[in-house]
């Protein structure tokens, strides 16, 4: 009998000198299989990382893996993956954009070093122990690094956020689909952080992301008996997933079995090639690799 894998002959398609595609294909006349290090590679994840458009993503797929796939990382994987994280670390500490989400992947997979380290879980792990201890003490010096951050002064004597009319700054504020990036933009000025307690702010945030009968499961009402969305938001957010949002995903084109960046497109041979393509979230992404 020929056997089928779940996933085969994952090749490489060149798009100007890079590769930025995987090919995933079950036919019974090709063998072999990518592994999830060598994902990281074909797709270019490293460049990935100086897009502003994929960095979010880039981020969010480490601190998945850093939850719950460490232990079956391959020895390249690992390479790779670290690597990856690196290149993160470097350039929020260079352009000092983004610290918050690098904070929460370190807290994350600090946390799981830790535990995998000591006790039995140090027999979990793929590799040499004392390696990953080195690279425990190197996730906590890049927290330090982080911690000790500091914004540089910009010195412009341009227009600024001040100078904007309300109308434009609320605008500003009802485009944001993270609820942290609106507190901290509340802290810039007293007027902004006006406008970031508005309740119709906040109530339209928990609208984009949560479906109403979970707004029925944990209502949360202030002291004069209305909804205090803004505190709902929070509650929500530690019951049930926020939707994901990123500039570049993931896609994959059913009708080639093509795993590629969407702003990068793929030569497709369909004569409705949208109609093909199904996005790849994060936690979809490495499902893919699971065996």
């Amino acid at each position: 009998m020929r056997k089928y894998s779940t996933m085969k002959s994952m090749g490489v398609h060149p798009r100007k000198g890079k590769r930025t595609m995987v090919e995933m294909t079950r036919t019974p006349s090709r063998h072999g299989y990518c592994t999830l290090g060598e994902a990281f590679t074909r797709l270019d994840f490293l460049s990935a990382v100086q897009d502003v458009r994929r960095f979010s993503y880039v981020v969010r797929l480490l601190q998945l893996i850093a939850k719950s796939q460490l232990t079956s990382l391959s020895g390249v994987a690992q390479k790779n993956y670290f690597n990856i994280l690196d290149k993160i670390v470097q350039k929020v500490l260079s352009d000092q954009q983004n610290p918050r989400l690098i904070k929460d992947l370190l807290q994350d997979l600090s946390s799981t070093l830790c535990i995998l380290t000591r006790g039995v879980g140090k027999f979990m792990l793929v590799g040499n122990i004392n390696v990953w201890v080195c690279r425990l003490e190197t996730v906590l010096m890049w927290q330090q690094q982080l911690q000790g951050l500091e914004m540089t002064q910009q010195v412009n004597h341009g227009l600024t956020l001040s100078d904007l009319p309300l109308h434009m700054l609320n605008n500003i504020l009802y485009r944001f689909s993270d609820g942290w990036d609106i507190i901290t933009l509340g802290q810039v000025t007293p007027t902004l952080h006006t406008l970031s307690e508005d309740r119709q702010l906040w109530k339209r945030l928990c609208q984009y992301h949560f479906a109403e009968k979970q707004f029925c499961r944990h209502l949360v009402l202030s002291e004069s008996g209305h909804v205090d969305w803004k505190l709902m938001y929070f509650v929500l957010r530690k019951h049930y997933p926020a939707r994901e949002q990123y500039g570049d995903t993931l896609h994959f084109c059913r009708h080639c079995s093509i795993l590629f960046w969407k702003d990068s497109g793929h030569p497709c041979t369909a004569a409705d090639s949208d109609r093909c393509l199904t996005p790849v979230s994060p936690q979809h992404f490495i499902d893919l690799f699971k065996f």
